[in-house]
């Protein structure tokens, strides 16, 4: 029954990789601290109510260390969504259009862990800006919110054209988050030299 469970938290989440924490490479380089992973395996920090903000340049691992954190979440039994935040804002504009806006963002509100990868890739402005305004709001002090962005934490404040509304989503994000700023070459570059010299 709790595998059974476990799965459905799963296929819920909607994750882009199948990933698990002892895949990830602490290889030198990377920056990837084993022990404060796996002072976040336990999840706690789901029960905390804190966030987590990772960081790095394209194609180091932002996604699957993401996924990995959200996978081992849904098997000790949170409740798990991840989105990029393209996917994001289409699925909410949608929602507007159906008129299941409101049950939507309930429905984010309540989970334990959510995970928005791809994180400024793109301007948010307009209603973009106001629908994040919302999702993080109604989170925030409630459930865990993980940001996985190649943008340095400083430069976020350049992706929103108000300056009042980068200030409230930003602040509820980054207080009292784990951040992990990933660094070296990128993993995808490196698998395949890796292949091409087999």
């Amino acid at each position: 029954r709790e595998h059974q469970k476990t799965q459905r938290h799963i296929r819920a989440a909607r994750f882009r990789y199948q990933a698990s924490l002892e895949e990830l490479d602490y290889s030198a380089g990377r920056s990837l601290d084993k022990n404060q992973v796996m002072r976040l395996a336990d999840c706690r920090f789901i029960d905390r109510k804190e966030n987590l903000l990772v960081t790095g340049p394209t194609g180091v691992g932002k996604s699957y260390l993401a996924s990995a954190i959200g996978y081992q979440a849904c098997h000790l039994g949170y409740k798990v969504r991840y989105f990029n935040m393209a996917k994001l804002f289409s699925w909410m504009t949608m929602s507007k259009a159906d008129n299941s806006y409101l049950r939507e963002l309930t429905r984010l509100e309540k989970t334990d862990l959510l995970i928005i990868d791809d994180f400024g890739l793109q301007p948010i402005d307009g209603s973009n800006r106001m629908m994040l305004m919302e999702v993080i709001e109604d989170r925030h002090g409630k459930h865990s919110t993980l940001i996985a962005s190649q943008l340095p934490q400083e430069k976020w404040y350049e992706l929103f054209d108000d300056s009042t509304i980068a200030d409230a989503i930003l602040d509820r994000l980054t207080h009292n988050a784990h951040k992990i700023v990933l660094k070296g070459e990128s993993m995808r570059k490196l698998k395949s030299g890796i292949r091409n010299n087999q």
